[in-house]
């Protein structure tokens, strides 16, 4: 295991891995749906404010609008990454079933090249892509790409496809095993299967084992996904945020987006309590934090906005999840951030022109606190 380490050399970090999408570059299949070229940049550029005061068009800085296919991009991200404490990049990875992959080209790459020296893990997001995954003009019932489960043959070629990164020194790993975290891990029966065929392989492989996380929100899913082979969750609460809101506010939002058309705004400050609970206490649960959320550039009007976010209150909603976390073993003192360059959701680390350095900066802060923190009560 690689662990960013502070300054002084003398403690370890709490292991703050970055989703990572490796979106921006184009490739055939966006080519056709959206016109020749097309990646998130095109819409984060069009985007326009709703409101007074609404943040849009939100506009990258030093890294500019970069093409991830230019390595050293992936190195100057890495760099940016590791000098704010960041231990990794999980990145996103798309296998459709019987083959058929998007958006591979720089993770392979890094796998392949060497480079850069950071290190790295995979999300396996297993969804259909429909007509609305990245572009809002599309009919959300438009299917572009089907995610298929074929069956113990396929999932033994996209284990194969991935042998050289699991293989990498580079490949962060919990409890010495694999960390990989499968995004619905409840969309098919054929999930068990997939997880005990992969548990074989790297068994036959002389990899040990897999660190399986699926998605959940609250934790509602938990017993179930541990029942079936996965070692923990990662609670991806911004997706159901409403949950522990009262039924008049529930309803209310519901009327806002699905009768008014107009996005729902929250205050990122106000959001930021229902992010973190008590659930992420447990080792067997792993919270996510968002430094930002706007998909207004992806998804127009049917969006959810959270309000006013800004380093200030980021590095409070990472000294609180710290807090939660801090009496887990260091192993397990994980924080997943969504997301490092998610920007056609408003939902990035990466500097920006109003911000700049500003939300790896509060991580820097958040970082040293903690540790301050921790020496005090050692002492």
């Amino acid at each position: 295991m690689m662990n960013y380490k502070i300054e002084n050399g003398k403690k370890n970090n709490p292991r703050l891995i970055a989703f990572y999408l490796p979106q921006f570059h184009p490739i055939p299949e966006n080519d056709e749906w959206w016109g020749k070229g097309f990646t998130e940049w095109t819409n984060l550029a069009k985007a326009k404010p709703l409101f007074r005061g609404h943040y849009q068009p939100i506009i990258p800085s030093e890294l500019g609008f970069y093409d991830l296919r230019l390595p050293e991009v992936r190195v100057e991200q890495a760099e940016l990454a590791k000098e704010y404490g960041i231990e990794g990049f999980c990145y996103w990875h798309y296998w459709f079933g019987n083959g058929k992959r998007l958006l591979e080209r720089p993770f392979n790459e890094v796998v392949n090249s060497g480079s850069p020296d950071f290190p790295f893990c995979l999300a396996w997001a297993n969804h259909s892509w429909k007509g609305s995954t990245w572009h809002a003009r599309g009919n959300v019932k438009d299917l572009l790409i089907e995610q298929k489960y074929p069956g113990k043959e396929d999932y033994i070629n996209h284990f194969m496809s991935l042998l050289p990164a699991f293989k990498d020194k580079r490949y962060i790993r919990v409890d010495d095993k694999l960390l990989f975290l499968i995004y619905f891990p409840l969309e098919s029966d054929e999930i068990e299967v997939f997880i005990k065929t992969w548990r074989s392989l790297a068994d036959e492989y002389k990899l040990g084992d897999f660190y399986f996380v699926g998605r959940d929100t609250y934790s509602r899913d938990k017993k179930k996904l541990l029942s079936i082979g996965f070692d923990a969750v990662y609670n991806d609460n911004i997706s159901n945020i409403y949950r522990p809101m009262s039924l008049f506010k529930k309803a209310m939002y519901w009327i806002q987006i699905k009768v008014l058309k107009y996005p729902i705004v929250i205050k990122y400050k106000d959001a930021t309590k229902y992010l973190i609970t008590d659930d992420e206490k447990d080792e067997t649960s792993f919270p996510v934090i968002l430094p930002n959320w706007d998909r207004t550039a992806r998804a127009g009007r049917k969006a959810i906005i959270l309000k006013d976010a800004e380093p200030a209150y980021f590095q409070n909603l990472l000294e609180k999840t710290l807090d939660t976390i801090k009496f887990k073993k260091p192993e397990k003192q994980i924080v997943f951030i969504k997301a490092w360059n998610e920007w056609a959701e408003g939902n990035y680390l990466e500097p920006d022109l109003k911000f700049g350095r500003g939300y790896l900066e509060a991580i820097k802060n958040a970082l040293i606190n903690f540790n301050s923190q921790k020496k005090t009560i050692e002492q």
